[in-house]
């Protein structure tokens, strides 16, 4: 059986192709797939063949023809006998995904959406919101700490939403692009910084009172964490969200870690339990659950934020955009015409 998905057939190259799909097992579920979402940092990556595409060690050689993406929202079209939660018809989101029409998924991997008013483009987005999520709980905030952001990508920009919702006061958002930093005080920063304007560090530490508390940092750039570092409150806490995929870059970890003793946590959304969560380390299911709980309680309006919805055929301009644009915008594929 096979079905039509993207594929990165050479590097920098993206086409929409048929695909082979595993037969439905006892424990699978088959998903018609309604939306996927880019998730540009990780698929640039796979793109361009980086071998640091994930934490591996040593890393892995890049081989192509190779496929991405990992969030999507769809609708069950198969279950296997061993599946009871799930059935045929319920509107489902997923993790661990491809872009492609028809997805063989565990059950383990499904999570229905018991909420009719979330749209699917809404729960597409239900894998990628969880990365900020686990990075917040992992800096365990409190109601009323200051917060900042850098990077307003479509993680930093969840991160800045999860943060309103979670009691960060005030919260800065960090990004040399002007618009994103427009974009930013929409979705609830209270403040919007260049990190490249003169007296950056010590505008922080006056709009915080001496420096801010929790940092989530999404560039996965060194001169970037160099930078949130001198912004920091004596214990601040700094989760490394974004990957830090090239180590070409030096900390003066003495006078900026050390001595002012901040934590600094690894926070790739790998580092998690599998099955059981506990304070601050909750799993991807039950930080998606959590996310899906917000948007049908209207604690979190994300809509707005899909910037471009494209077609799968689309998707060779799309990506050949993604190998070269530094400020690339927050897409989604619409697969719900394609048979």
């Amino acid at each position: 059986m096979t079905t039509k998905g993207i594929v990165f057939t050479a590097p920098c190259i993206a086409e929409l192709i048929d695909v082979n799909l595993p037969p439905v097992g006892d424990n699978d579920v088959l998903i018609n797939t309604m939306v996927t979402c880019l998730s540009s940092g990780t698929e640039r990556a796979n793109l361009i063949g980086d071998e640091n595409v994930g934490p591996f060690s040593p890393p892995k050689p890049a081989v192509f023809p190779r496929t991405a993406g990992y969030s999507c929202s769809g609708i069950v079209e198969q279950v296997g006998k061993n599946v009871k939660d799930i059935k045929v018809g319920d509107r489902v989101c997923a993790y661990w995904t491809k872009h492609a029409k028809r997805l063989v998924m565990n059950q383990n991997n499904v999570i229905k959406i018991d909420s009719d008013d979330i749209s699917f483009n809404e729960a597409a987005f239900s894998f990628i919101t969880c990365f900020p999520m686990a990075a917040i709980r992992k800096c365990r905030i409190e109601t009323g700490e200051s917060a900042m952001v850098m990077g307003q990508g479509l993680l930093g920009l969840f991160a800045v939403k999860l943060l309103k919702a979670s009691g960060a006061v005030p919260i800065i958002a960090v990004d040399p692009n002007p618009e994103k930093r427009k974009v930013a005080i929409k979705n609830g920063a209270d403040y919007a910084l260049d990190p490249f304007e003169e007296g950056f560090a010590k505008k922080v530490k006056e709009i915080t009172g001496g420096g801010v508390k929790v940092c989530i940092e999404v560039t996965g750039n060194g001169p970037a964490l160099d930078m949130a570092l001198d912004c920091m409150a004596m214990f601040g806490r700094v989760a490394l969200l974004g990957c830090t995929r090239h180590s070409d870059f030096s900390i003066d970890y003495y006078r900026k870690v050390h001595g002012p003793g901040i934590t600094m946590i690894g926070a790739h959304t790998v580092a998690r339990p599998d099955n059981e969560s506990h304070p601050g380390w909750w799993t991807h299911r039950d930080d998606m659950k959590s996310f899906l709980k917000l948007l049908k309680y209207k604690r979190l309006e994300v809509k707005s934020m899909i910037e471009e919805i494209h077609t799968p055929d689309e998707c060779g301009e799309v990506y050949a955009r993604l190998a070269v644009e530094k400020s690339f915008p927050i897409v989604q594929f619409d697969w719900s015409k394609m048979e």
